[in-house]
């Protein structure tokens, strides 16, 4: 009745957010093992052992709950995703050939320290619409327990140590059943359930590690049919609203996720998603943290020091990817990550004119060798004229004393009080204010500030002109 399903192309730009999802949180800046917030792990989408439930106020099961509109003899191929945490302890090599645990192990390039690393599972099945129809269909899968050890070399080429991981046993079940709606058009309500079954019982004294090595971390579901579509949760159709606002999904949300705003692809996260998620095509790489800006994330790391960088590479392999991602990183790549706008095609292609009304003319194009942030980029605005300022026209390439406190201001401005600066623009607000955009003299930022377009401003009544300017 069901078989394991073949990689399905349809599930390839789903599965990019669905990475995000499986490793978010994994490791967090400073990417270091002794990092606080690195102490307390996995918080999303984990289903423990029964047993443990109870104890630790966390699910073993998760539901979706969806309608999907099936055409003629349609498959339903679903992909179970989540981490299984191995246990990887440190150990050090003694002359005698053995070796003993320690709490870390210093190399020239990395220090290992004892850490929880998630290995990737699948599980995948295919099964006929149909079948699902006829009554429930589930899948058991079980991931046994394993231990392996990785030899550790010194810069000289001799076994400083190992690294053992180990795997404790894991299992669990996915079940999906269907039932017929009773609505205009044929639609099926589909229940997809996935279940921690893990036998484990939690000896006196355990807690939330020994549990989460038995777990499945960061659970979720990609399913997608062969001919149809699903149904949003949060849009749908006026005629299924009521039967949508009756599914119940519990410890995930199902939103739709197929290439070109697709309906037949759906992601079932434990994150609250939109229907049709993307990676920001700005990003990089994976910084496991998306509640953070890539941009603060990449400068900040390649900003933490040699010592710290060596604890994070030796943390684990996806830290250390992101300290070499952080050093290497171009400086037109980190430039895109300043910020984007999403919308700017659509914002300024030029209108079609009424019917029966007359042409309008099109609005000018920003220059295309000037960033959108510089006030030159909108070709259709006047000059900026210089303003004056105890008589003395002030504008770009003017130098100023700075007077701040003539108006409400904060301390930081307080500062710069006295400070001498050069105006690098006269900009006018929607409310008709004047500004002057400077650059402090002796800023050693200074450059940055003006590549980026990121300036300090003050009033005209703020600043005094230089005699000699």
């Amino acid at each position: 009745m069901t078989a394991p399903a073949p990689t399905a192309s349809r599930f390839g730009h789903a599965r990019q957010v669905a990475d995000a999802v499986l490793f978010e949180g994994y490791v967090l800046y400073p990417y270091r093992a002794s990092a606080a917030k690195n102490r307390m792990r996995w918080q999303f989408g984990v289903l423990v052992p029964p047993a443990w439930g109870p104890a630790g106020g966390e699910p073993s099961a998760q539901r979706t709950e969806l309608v999907m509109e099936p055409r003629g003899e349609a498959e339903l191929a679903v992909e179970l995703r989540f981490l299984h945490a191995r246990r990887r302890t440190v150990e050090e090599a003694r002359g005698d050939g053995s070796f003993a645990p320690v709490p870390e192990l210093r190399l020239p390039d990395r220090v290992l320290v004892p850490w929880d690393e998630g290995t990737e599972e699948t599980v995948r099945m295919s099964v006929p619409v149909s079948d699902l129809e006829a009554g429930m269909v589930e899948l058991p899968f079980t991931r046994p327990a394993a231990e392996e050890a990785e030899p550790v070399t010194d810069a000289d080429g001799r076994q400083a140590g190992r690294l053992v991981r180990r795997a404790e046993r894991l299992d669990g079940v996915l079940r999906l059943r269907a039932e017929q709606l009773d609505l205009p058009y044929r639609a099926l309500k589909l229940t997809a359930t996935v279940h921690n079954t893990s036998d484990w019982e939690p000896p006196r004294g355990a807690g939330r590690e020994d549990a989460l090595a038995r777990s499945l971390v960061a659970a979720h579901l990609l399913l997608g049919l062969s001919a149809g579509s699903f149904l949003s949760l949060t849009d749908p159709p006026e005629w299924a609203r009521a039967v949508v606002a009756d599914c119940t999904n519990r410890h995930t949300w199902p939103v739709l996720a197929g290439d070109g705003g697709r309906a037949d692809v759906v992601l079932s996260s434990p994150i609250i998603l939109e229907d049709h998620p993307r990676i920001a095509p700005e990003s990089a790489g994976a910084m496991y943290d998306a509640t953070e800006i890539d941009e603060i994330l990449a400068l900040r790391t390649a900003a933490l020091t040699d010592e710290e960088k060596r604890e994070a590479r030796g943390t684990d392999p996806r830290a250390a990817a992101v300290i070499d991602l952080a050093d290497t990183m171009p400086p037109e790549v980190l430039d895109r990550l300043h910020g984007a706008v999403r919308a700017f095609r659509e914002a300024t292609s030029p209108a079609a004119p009424p019917a029966g009304g007359p042409e309008q003319p099109p609005r000018a194009a920003a220059r295309p060798d000037t960033p959108w942030w510089d006030p030159a980029a909108d070709a259709a605005a006047p000059a900026p004229e210089p303003v004056v300022v105890g008589g003395v026209p002030v504008g770009p390439g003017s130098r100023v004393v700075l007077r701040p406190g003539l108006r409400r201001t904060d301390a930081q401005d307080l500062f710069l009080l006295g400070s001498t600066a050069l105006v690098e623009a006269v900009l006018h607000d929607v409310d008709g204010a004047v500004h002057l955009a400077v650059t402090v003299d002796g800023d050693p930022g200074a450059d940055v500030r003006r590549a980026q377009g990121r300036f300090l401003y003050f009033q005209p009544d703020e600043v005094t002109p230089l005699e000699d300017a």
